[in-house]
């Protein structure tokens, strides 16, 4: 989570909503790092779990990444649920929990619904007082 929370940290920097994502595969080896660039790329897809699944996806030749593990500092959107889900990724941990747009235990609830293709092991709140920080301190000082 501490490399999540780097990616966050410089998504910040960029002006970028604090959102950092790592992937690694079974063996614990990084696969791929990324950020938020919605703002960057003037892209409402680019959210940091997309970014990271895309080039690990694109370094491995795969669309499915199979025991992968994602890290990332916020609850996951719905739309990046379902790509979780496509992505056959075994293990999703997050931080901070997204009573407004979360998608994993909040929202659609995706890994619930009975027409998931995949439902990763999800693991929530792991250091979600620091990832919790980084968003409020970055939307305080945005106002």
């Amino acid at each position: 989570m501490e490399m999540a929370l780097e990616e966050a940290r410089a998504a910040a920097a960029a002006g970028e909503v604090p959102v950092g994502a790592v992937l690694l595969d079974a063996a614990g080896r990084l696969l791929a790092r990324a950020h938020n660039l919605v703002e960057t790329l003037h892209d409402p897809t680019a959210h940091a779990e997309l970014l990271a699944i895309r080039d690990a996806a694109r370094r491995l030749g795969a669309k499915r990444l199979e025991g992968a593990s994602l890290y990332v500092t916020l609850e996951p959107c719905a739309m990046c649920a379902q790509a979780i889900a496509f992505a056959r990724l075994g293990r999703l941990v997050f931080g901070a929990y997204d009573p407004k747009g979360g998608g994993v235990d909040h929202g659609a609830r995706i890994f619930q619904q009975p027409t998931t293709h995949h439902r990763p092991e999800v693991v929530g709140g792991v250091r979600e007082r620091e990832c919790a920080a980084l968003l409020r301190t970055f939307f305080r000082d945005r106002r």
